[in-house]
């Protein structure tokens, strides 16, 4: 179906109802997936709003205060409604909204399951120095399966499009890990790789000393220098995606850049200071990236 086709389909109340509910959950969460989306059409950005409720769904599961049980269990529910959701009976509302986008825009299953096998790895035990191929893996499925999924949304579903998902998704989960090292060691979480404090000399795995360790900002740079890398593999591979279909993620990429750079610019000298782009930096960014 064509996007005006597809737009130009009625909803029914409760389809409304369903959307309207996605819809606030997005936007309460305020992010900067929320300016990407907006240069959607209607019914992308509402497939989008879906993906990214179902995301924040098994997120929230795993940063609750429940037991270890409790988590796998929940999540082991997702897994259970997500075949529900591919056999046309889901009954949870975020997987009732994904409904018609799996359908309509051929979302992988596979990807959805990536992205609970990624929070498994954080339900059963708090990450703490994994090395590199953990770490990428972790990666890997908390991120560019949620791209692999967006760009089917967005309208580029080609090889391309799959690369930038994998080397942007990658930057992304990066930069957001340096960005939330006081937030992550306040669960108990360390997500810098393992070889790289060993390499500066930090041998133990407790974020809070870790966090305090004169040699922290070398290590933070030369992680963000892994996800340099990964911004400029997304940035070649763009160059040979769809750019109408591919100004969401030119422009999420803008928006984490500027945040990368900004933490450098930081220094991490004080990582409890959480680090964030204004939002005129934004607003240009989105203008810049996305009406081009």
């Amino acid at each position: 179906m064509n996007d005006v086709a597809s737009g130009a389909v009625a909803e029914r109340p409760c389809d409304a109802m369903l959307l309207e509910t996605v819809r606030h959950r997005v936007e309460a969460a305020g992010t900067s997936f929320y300016w990407a989306m907006r240069l959607l059409p209607k019914h992308r950005r509402n497939a989008m709003y879906a993906v990214y409720a179902f995301c924040r769904e098994v997120d929230d599961i795993v940063d609750s205060e429940r037991p270890v049980e409790y988590k796998i269990a929940a999540l082991a529910a997702w897994r259970e409604e997500i075949d529900a959701l591919y056999a046309g009976h889901p009954s949870h509302v975020v997987a009732k909204a994904l409904s018609k986008p799996a359908v309509r825009y051929d979302l992988c299953r596979r990807d959805f399951l990536a992205i609970i096998d990624g929070m498994e790895m954080d339900a059963r035990a708090d990450i703490r120095a994994p090395d590199l191929a953990m770490l990428d893996l972790y990666c890997a499925r908390v991120a560019s399966s949620v791209g692999h999924l967006s760009v089917h949304v967005f309208g580029d579903p080609s090889d391309a499009a799959h690369a930038v998902a994998d080397s942007l998704g990658r930057a992304l989960q990066l930069t957001n890990i340096l960005r939330d090292l006081h937030e992550d060691a306040g669960r108990g979480r360390l997500y810098l790789p393992r070889e790289i404090l060993e390499l500066h000399g930090i041998r133990g795995t407790d974020p809070k000393p870790v966090l305090g360790h004169p040699a922290l900002p070398a290590v933070c740079r030369e992680v963000a220098a892994i996800a340099e890398e990964h911004f400029q593999s997304s940035v070649r591979a763009m160059e040979s995606c769809s750019r109408r279909a591919m100004r969401p993620a030119a422009v999420m990429a803008a928006i984490y850049h500027a945040t990368l750079s900004a933490l450098l610019r930081s220094e991490w000298r004080d990582p409890a200071t959480r680090v964030s782009v204004s939002k005129p930096l934004k607003l240009w960014l989105v203008l810049r990236h996305g009406l081009v």
